[in-house]
């Protein structure tokens, strides 16, 4: 087990105002980790800094071992596998599906001129198929359903085999049987001992996947609660950090909450 990301009173402030204060955290390469937390904690910001897209105002930030500013990002970058929708905004909606997964061995959206071997392009139809997606190789991204848009991003996310793995609300927006599907397919690649350390940022519980080992609560920019994710995601400590009376549930590896009010 190593070392991922180790951040030390990092802090990011935009005019003045902090977004992350004082946040101090490791993330080892066995653990997956959900990040939670009210609208403007910070969640977004956080998982910015693990991706090395972010440099600290203070304090400072490790990614697998380099310390941000005084590193090649270019370098680290491709290392750490990153899926949100901000990323799949940048993909072209004409763009085949396997090249939207192809293109991450360059660390690019939009193939050009790059040049690829058989042996990437078997990868990239090896996980497409691994994310059920394998269907979906000759379909243009943008024809794709949420559901499936958000797995092809995912499936580009672990192409590289990545260091770490960085996943900003996957579950978003999907209805139940896109989210129960995506869910499974996230539950049984966190509980491989041959995944990444990974980090999900989540605003619902009941959209944790089995196999995550640890939670972060998050509440203006600090720190609130975390550590192993029983000791954080239960009716107590979710109660006091949304300031409402809740009851939290783990029932078959799933967590679920519910106003006790």
């Amino acid at each position: 087990m190593s070392t991922v990301l180790e951040l030390s009173d990092v802090t990011i402030t935009r005019e003045g105002n902090p977004i992350l204060d004082s946040v101090s955290w490791t993330v080892d390469s066995a653990e997956r980790w959900v990040i939670l937390g009210p609208n403007g904690a910070g969640k977004t910001t956080l998982l910015q800094v693990a991706a090395a897209q972010m440099h600290p105002s203070t304090g400072t930030a490790s990614v697998l071992g380099q310390r941000i500013g005084a590193t090649d990002l270019f370098e680290l970058r491709p290392r750490i596998g990153f899926a949100s929708t901000a990323m799949a905004r940048k993909v072209p909606a004409s763009e085949l599906v396997i090249d939207v997964v192809l293109t991450a061995a360059y660390s690019v959206t939009g193939r050009w001129n790059e040049h690829y071997e058989e042996i990437d392009t078997r990868r990239a139809s090896r996980v497409l198929g691994e994310w059920k997606l394998g269907h979906l190789e000759r379909r243009r991204f943008g024809e794709l359903s949420d559901g499936e848009q958000k797995r092809v991003q995912i499936a580009r996310a672990v192409m590289t085999d990545p260091e770490l793995l960085l996943l900003d609300e996957p579950a978003a927006s999907l209805d139940l049987g896109a989210r129960e599907e995506l869910l499974q397919l996230l539950g049984g690649y966190a509980s491989s001992p041959y995944a990444p350390g990974i980090i999900m940022v989540t605003h619902h519980v009941e959209e944790i996947p089995p196999g995550f080992t640890h939670a972060m609560l998050l509440n203006k920019g600090t720190v609130t609660a975390a550590g192993p994710i029983e000791s954080v995601i239960n009716s107590e400590v979710l109660s006091e950090a949304f300031e409402l009376s809740l009851t939290v549930d783990h029932i078959d590896g799933r967590f679920s909450a519910r106003s006790s009010r």
